[in-house]
């Protein structure tokens, strides 16, 4: 009997120590889905404190291998689990290393409820792991119990630090954390354990002084914690109903590219190429049929959303989304109160199309086969990774569609919930204005307000696919009152959702534009079904989309019929104007031949004095463009890492084109710069640049010759290649390769320059207008 009582009390320490360090699992597990992230906890504190139990006869030096051994079995077989339980493709290894380079953002960044996935378990287990290995030695090996406390005390500070704001208070974790410890307090431990008094062999002088300073050192202690709670306990309490520190304001989102920032400017690229394909889809509604839903047979019954773009500030559509880490089971929105819920489950593969937006329909409930980032607001999900060909996933999403009926008296929200869907950006052209006045004059209605326009732009434009992309104001002015002859009037969907957005806007309509693929659901998705359309936001109905598109084989009426704006001064009226008498005789001028005043200038000094001045002005002028042309070339090409200098030279190649009347859209791939700059050197030799770049029959061949030429060509596709090992690899260039895009762009831009006519040869290096771009 008195053999087993020793391993109980023996026992209460090791099983305290494991449910102080496992508690810290509890807490946290309160922001992860199911319990996963709990049991894993639990047993690497169980696993951690009984290795060191196990090896307490062994010397301490070789408890922590050992220990790390075991932690390093059972930390690889929770990342084989949550990568099974999370249906994440690869290899154990492949999955390991991801984790443990992301495992830290991604739990601070992951959306809550947390999925337990590799990355976002990998570091509680090993901190729990750790905390027990060193509280174990400390309180079982030297019988220090309060210090062997200290690691799983702070792994449960940290646990709730972690939590923050995002899980109720953790009270009875808390009361069971400082029952437990009372426990092993009060339990003896292993020297006091080993029978009768410690002191009984000490002669009575001595045994009163060893229990008079015991005593006096557990008075010490006593007073010492009522002290501290004396003073620290109000200000504990005040802090009881503070909101905590959320941590994950301190670390950055994934963040996306300008290209999945602003999809818009992708339309008029996918429609010049309308047979890429782009995606393969498979649909599915397992709550729909054609009986009690007749558009599952039409041919473009789905809407396959690409990104939502909130933010307009005049000049661009953007996402401006918050991203964060989420698992397959995505947050839940609330439906509109009038609006009926339907599932919509889609399997698409990922062909060519690129970035990091991941398409799916509205509004996705469950994603499977991708980890992905998720924005709420927005609805908008990404894959961190970014697209490649041949990346598979299941989406499952809750499409909403409103009752139609309720359209035409439904109201729209205001206030500063909607502030953002409502802003108009300064800048708002006079006859855009004057437009949405008169569209919204007749129509009092929300409803009739968006049906006005959507009909306006359907019935006096034109979809035409090779239309310059451009949402600015200026392009949206040229789409809406320019020259049909001169290629106003018509434009592709980009043009029309804008226009729709801001005339939405400007009426007092919740707006925003929204980027997908419009599809019958089933089979390949090509470019050409691409396109964008507006939606309005109306109350307890939700999001509801318009198609302001001109329906086929209609001919658009000229914009004159309907809109004729009124000019804000009145026509000059048919009657000739009185003819004013003058008030007072004019004053009499000297005759032309008097003699000049005595203390005038003469005309010639004058002339002289004032075309000398302004060649001093000029030539000043010229040599401060100079100067700073050459300090931008010197600061692109010699100046930061390599990377910051192949972005320099690449910088350099894009300016000379420009000058050479052959600029680039931002939006085009570097692959394709340099086709477009081969082929600016081709039509150079021939004379054919720019509109206005006819060579000089007296100026001679160029410079360099038609040899230069060809070299630098096919240098150019070197120096995109460089460029984008910098975009998509950070930090891997290396000086010589900086040294060979300088090499590359020097070349191209001096052969560029020498094919251009003598007097543009003149003003290439003092043009202002590289300066005039962002650096």
């Amino acid at each position: 009997m008195t053999g087993a009582v020793r391993v109980l009390r023996a026992a209460v320490l090791p099983l305290a120590l494991i449910g102080l360090t496992g508690l810290s699992g509890v807490v946290l597990g309160r922001v992860y889905a199911g319990g996963l992230l709990t049991w894993l906890v639990v047993g690497a504190a169980a696993g951690s404190v009984l290795v060191s139990v196990a090896a307490r006869r062994l010397p301490s030096w070789l408890v922590a291998p050992v220990s790390v051994a075991a932690m390093a079995g059972w930390t690889l077989w929770s990342l084989r689990l949550a990568a099974t339980r999370a249906e994440l493709p690869g290899g154990l290894l492949e999955v390991a290393a991801d984790a443990a380079g992301n495992g830290i953002p991604r739990l601070l960044t992951a959306m809550i409820p947390v999925e337990p996935t590799p990355d976002t378990v990998l570091v509680p287990v090993v901190a729990a792991w750790l905390a027990g290995l060193a509280g174990a030695e400390v309180a079982l090996r030297t019988g220090r119990v309060l210090l062997g406390y200290l690691p799983a005390a702070g792994l449960y500070a940290a646990a709730l630090y972690v939590v923050g704001p995002n899980a109720e208070p953790a009270v009875g974790s808390t009361l069971a954390f400082v029952a437990v410890a009372a426990v092993g307090l009060a339990t003896p431990t292993r020297a006091a354990a080993g029978g009768g008094d410690p002191t009984a062999d000490l002669t009575p002088r001595v045994r009163a002084a060893v229990r008079l300073r015991l005593a006096a050192s557990a008075a010490l202690g006593v007073a010492v914690v009522v002290g501290l709670v004396a003073l620290l306990g109000p200000f504990v309490a005040g802090q009881v109903d503070g909101r905590p520190v959320d941590p994950r304001r301190y670390v950055e989102p994934p963040q996306v590219q300008t290209l999945d920032e602003n999809p818009l400017i992708r339309i008029s690229g996918w429609a010049l190429h309308p047979e890429q394909k782009l995606l393969d889809v498979s649909t599915e509604r397992p709550d729909a049929s054609p009986e009690t839903d007749p558009a599952v047979d039409t041919k473009h019954s789905v809407r396959i959303r690409l990104a939502v773009l909130s933010d307009y500030d005049g000049v661009t559509w953007r996402v401006g989304a918050t991203y964060r880490n989420a698992g397959r089971i995505l947050p839940a929105a609330t439906a509109a109160r009038d609006s009926t819920v339907r599932t919509v489950r889609q399997q698409i593969s990922v062909a060519e199309l690129s970035g990091r937006l991941l398409p799916a329909v509205a509004t996705p409930r469950e994603v499977n086969g991708a980890r992905v980032a998720y924005d709420p607001a927005s609805g908008t999900l990404i894959r961190p990774e970014g697209l490649t060909p041949g990346l598979r996933y299941t989406v499952t999403s809750a499409e909403e569609r409103p009752d139609v009926n309720l359209l035409a008296t439904a109201n729209v929200p205001a206030g500063g919930e909607v502030a953002r869907v409502l802003r108009v950006a300064d800048g708002v052209p006079d006859p855009m204005r004057r437009l949405a006045a008169q569209l919204a004059e007749e129509n009092g209605a929300p409803f009739s307000r968006a049906l006005a326009i959507e009909q306006f732009l359907a019935e006096h434009y034109r979809v035409v696919a090779d239309a310059p992309s451009g949402h600015a104001y200026p392009n949206l002015g040229f789409f809406l009152f320019g020259p049909r002859n001169g290629g106003g009037q018509e434009g592709t969907s980009e043009q029309f959702a804008a226009a729709f957005a801001v005339l939405g806007r400007l009426s007092g309509l919740p707006t925003r534009v929204v980027v997908g693929f419009r599809t019958s659901g089933q089979g390949p998705v090509l470019a050409g079904d691409a396109y964008a359309w507006p939606e309005v936001l109306f109350d307890g109905l939700g999001w509801v989309p318009f198609d302001p598109l001109p329906r086929p084989n209609d001919e658009p009426r000229p914009v004159e019929e309907d809109f004729r704006p009124t000019p804000e001064d009145p026509p000059p009226s048919e009657a000739p104007a009185p003819t004013a008498e003058p008030s007072a005789s004019p004053e009499p001028v000297a005759a032309a031949d008097g003699p000049p005043a005595a203390d005038g200038v003469s005309t010639p000094v004058l002339v002289a004095g004032g075309s000398g001045g302004l060649l001093l002005v000029v030539g000043a002028l010229l040599l401060t463009l100079l100067a700073m042309r050459r300090s931008l070339t010197r600061g692109r090409l010699v100046r930061g890492d390599p990377g910051q200098r192949i972005a320099g030279a690449w910088r350099e190649v894009t300016d000379a084109l420009r000058l050479a009347g052959r600029p680039v859209g931002d939006d085009l791939a570097a692959t394709e710069v340099a086709g477009h700059a081969r082929q600016a050197l081709t039509d150079a030799r021939a004379g054919t640049i720019g509109d206005d770049t006819t060579a000089d029959p007296d100026a001679g061949p160029p410079t360099g010759g038609t040899a230069a030429a060809d070299a630098s060509s096919p240098a150019v596709d070197e120096l995109a290649a460089l460029l984008n090992q910098v975009g998509f690899a950070p930090g891997a260039a290396t000086p010589d390769q900086a040294a060979r895009a300088v090499e590359v762009a020097t070349a191209y831009v001096t052969t560029l320059r020498s094919a251009r006519p003598w007097w543009r040869r003149l003003l290439w290096s003092v043009h202002p207008a590289p300066l005039r771009r962002p650096r």
